[in-house]
């Protein structure tokens, strides 16, 4: 009971920031946006199973006429549970979802967890996520947004496949709750400077939408343009460039790193067998050239 109530009122929170919005639209002080974001977890259980859920998306989709995407746990079917971005249109109701592929482990699944489900604070995770696999963007008219969820952000591989599916704006839908905690606080600051390189890697616009940590639109030349803090409230709205084109870094692809990294343990390789053979020179005992035994003060190499 008290978990459906937390649920219930992270939702309603996000519905009564959009109510603001739409009503600042009526009144004329702010622009009608073209789509709205809310972030990962925003809706902590499946809207179309849970129908309180669902009138309040339905709902805030109704007040600004507008596409809505939301941060839902899902249902499949057999069982399975998606960490996912839905889309809903006015009218429509939801008609698409991308599910997060690059889980967490110990986070959002455990590794063998018939051997360590069981183990101390694992036994707070009662279920597995299933990974996505689908990397189509998601698309309101002409935004076509690539979604990437929370710490997908640090995969350049998972934006450079949406981009690559066609989108023309980034959105991370992120929940840094767990990490925004007295000592711990500063990681959603992290996550958005990994959004400011993809913005940079890729050319596009980001569009950071959290919980309850750092919030921000980001432009396509990686500055930050708008940014809310953690635990406040906020409605963020501008007008962002819907990029097309490649860039290098999509072209490229992980080559540079990879060749990088090759390089460098060819390096430290090389560095290691410098290091083992021994010098050429006399030692004690070495027959020199005139055919009689001989010492010598150096030291032998060998025993380096």
């Amino acid at each position: 009971m008290a978990e459906q109530a937390r649920v219930q009122g992270v939702a309603e929170n996000h519905a009564r920031e959009t109510a603001r919005l739409a009503a600042a639209v009526r009144r004329g002080d702010a622009e009608r946006p073209d789509v709205v974001l809310w972030p990962e977890n925003s809706l902590d259980s499946d809207p179309i199973r849970d129908p309180v859920l669902g009138s309040l998306v339905a709902d805030s989709v109704r007040a600004l006429d507008r596409p809505l995407l939301v941060g839902a746990i899902l249902r499949g079917p057999r069982g399975t549970s998606y960490n996912a971005g839905q889309l809903w249109l006015p009218g429509q109701g939801p008609v698409a979802f991308y599910a997060k592929r690059q889980l967490v482990p110990f986070g959002e699944y455990i590794p063998a967890r018939d051997l360590l489900g069981g183990l101390g604070s694992l036994q707070l995770i009662p279920r597995d996520f299933t990974p996505g696999t689908s990397t189509k963007p998601l698309v309101a008219g002409r935004v076509r947004m690539g979604d990437v969820i929370c710490y997908e952000i640090a995969y350049d591989g998972r934006v450079r496949d949406s981009v690559r599916a066609g989108a023309n704006l980034l959105v991370v839908q992120t929940n840094n709750a767990t990490y925004e905690r007295a000592f711990e606080a500063g990681q959603s600051d992290q996550q958005l400077a990994m959004a400011r390189i993809r913005a940079l890697e890729f050319g596009r616009a980001v569009a950071v939408s959290s919980t309850s940590g750092v919030s921000a639109l980001v432009a396509p030349d990686g500055r930050v343009t708008d940014r809310a803090d953690t635990w406040r409230p906020a409605a963020l709205e501008r007008r962002v460039p819907l990029m097309e084109g490649r860039t290098v870094a999509e072209r490229l692809g992980s080559w540079p790193e990879t060749l990088l990294a090759g390089l460098a343990a060819a390096g430290l390789a090389a560095g290691l067998l410098r290091r083992r053979r021994p010098s050429v020179g006399p030692s004690a005992g070495f027959p020199l050239s005139d055919g009689a035994p001989h010492e010598t003060s150096l030291p032998a190499a060998a025993g380096r």
